[in-house]
């Protein structure tokens, strides 16, 4: 039992319900300041519920919260913040007009607006930031940074303001090795300061690196709560999904053919240049690097999303020129972007009009929608993907995000591409829809697609893909085959270690 004078938040038979579900089950919780506490899970165990009911988003339907050894009731987020409850969620949750500094006091600006108290702003944002490890301007306006770099302004928030007990959703999912390595180091310095840290996570290796305990939770009840010592990551994902998960990154076998997209010496002008690779048929060619690497911006330039100032792309051995995302798939090409839920669905759409939004005009007949033939569309790939519920009227956003994922895949998929572009295909998502994500593209690559998977995750780029090209200041290495494939020689080349 935690000992009161050192409890940072004790909760006592939390239950949830919502109307027709029950979200939460009778949970208790406990965490000592000072500590990392880890809680994991497949995605819709109630580790987000159980968060919303800490942060004042939800009342609980019954159970108690004591914070500080004195019991508390929160009616609204406010007052959490008010007791020293900090929320870094895993989706962004700032304002993009604003600077980053704004941002990193927004809630907290100084109530007389001066250009003098405007700099005192801007300077501790700018300490905070560096404590981090984060090479970010605080008057850069934030919605032109990376979702990466957005992530670690949402962290700097949350630290300054000097948080008794903070929450981090999926923190690192955003994150390079290197990124990672430096909030860890905050992490720890934090802990070292007394204040007490949640951390939910998919990464199990992450898991066993920084927390001190993890919490398991499956559907809607604590499973168990056990020192890190001891524990190892196939027993912490037998506890979260009640079977063994074999193999989370398993490397399907495919037979490899000729040349589907070949970018020649392609260059944006500002975030990369030089950058050369190809695919071929039933492959997977890995893009990984550091966090401003240049990864994604070479992924939107050859799906149209911004343009290329120099170079060539060539599918299926014809060069194209694309400025838009409906040249790109007229020409082959899907793109299944990083930000899910600002760039890849329609939130308040059915999962069935998600699925089709990509082939609108093959599926009317004298500009109308065939009913007919749009649900036959999205019943074959929610059957097919195992779509969870299996219900293509169901509004997209009530999905978990390994859900949303899969109808994001399929949505692209239905565009019959000959090349996939897959931007974090597993970020933010539970092992076992990880290892459903990569069974699926594995049968897409059995069946002769070429697959360009960016990927921040190393175990996941080292145990699915054929070929790997590292990323660093904008430049791309030579191809690495399976067996040069290292952490070592990956980390090597992203930080410059070792020449590309």
């Amino acid at each position: 039992m935690t000992a009161v004078a050192d409890c940072a938040l004790d909760m006592r038979g939390i239950s949830k319900t919502f109307p027709g579900v029950k979200a939460l089950s009778n949970v208790n919780f406990a965490v000592r300041f000072g500590t990392v506490h880890a809680v994991v899970g497949e995605n819709g165990a109630g580790k987000s519920t159980l968060m919303k009911v800490l942060n004042g988003s939800y009342a609980p339907t019954s159970g108690t919260i004591r914070v500080g050894g004195n019991e508390v009731r929160m009616r609204k987020p406010a007052d959490a913040q008010a007791l020293g409850i900090r929320m870094v969620h895993q989706e962004i949750n700032l304002v993009p007009d604003l600077t980053v500094a704004e941002n990193v006091y927004l809630g907290r600006m100084p109530g007389k607006w001066t250009w003098l108290r405007k700099g005192e702003m801007i300077r501790k944002a700018a300490a905070v930031l560096k404590e981090l490890g984060a090479a970010i301007n605080p008057r850069e306006r934030l919605g032109n940074l990376s979702i990466s770099q957005q992530q670690l302004v949402e962290i700097a928030k949350a630290y300054a303001a000097q948080p008794r007990i903070i929450v981090l959703d999926e923190p690192t999912s955003s994150l390079s090795e290197h990124e990672t390595a430096a909030l860890f180091r905050i992490l720890r310095k934090m802990r070292g300061e007394g204040i007490a840290i949640i951390y939910i996570s998919h990464r199990l290796k992450e898991v066993l690196e920084i927390a001190d305990e993890v919490t398991v939770l499956r559907d809607g009840s604590m499973i168990e709560t056990r020192p890190i010592e001891g524990i190892t990551a196939a027993e912490m994902i037998r506890l979260m999904v009640g079977r063994e998960v074999s193999n989370v990154f398993p490397k399907s076998q495919a037979e490899i053919g000729a040349s589907v997209l070949r970018v020649e010496r392609i260059g944006d002008g500002a975030s990369f240049r030089d950058v050369s690779f190809d695919v071929r048929a039933g492959e997977i060619l890995g893009l990984t690097g550091l966090v401003g690497a240049g990864r994604t911006e070479v992924a939107r330039a050859i799906f149209g999303l911004s343009r290329l100032v120099e170079g060539s792309v060539v599918v299926n051995g014809r060069k194209v020129v694309i400025n838009s995302p409906s040249e790109a798939v007229r020409a082959g090409i899907a793109y299944v972007p990083e930000d899910r839920k600002g760039d890849g669905i329609v939130p308040a759409m059915s999962v069935r009009e998600n699925i089709s939004l990509p082939i609108l005009r093959r599926l009317a007949r004298f500009g109308r929608i065939r009913r007919s033939a749009d649900r036959s569309l999205s019943a074959t790939y929610v059957k097919q993907f195992s779509i969870s519920p299996p219900d293509g009227e169901r509004r997209i956003n009530l999905l978990s995000g390994g859900n949303q994922q899969k109808a994001v895949i399929a949505k692209w998929l239905a565009a019959k591409p000959a090349v996939l572009i897959l931007d974090e295909p597993t970020r933010g998502v539970d092992v076992g829809a990880k290892a459903e994500i990569h069974h699926i593209i594995g049968q897409l690559v059995a069946d002769g697609m070429a697959v360009v998977m960016i990927s921040s995750e190393l175990p996941e780029i080292l145990g699915v893909c054929d070929r790997v090209v590292v990323m660093r200041d904008g430049r791309a290495s030579t191809p690495l085959t399976r067996a040069e494939l290292s952490e070592e020689r990956i980390m090597a080349l992203a930080t410059g270690e070792e020449a590309a």
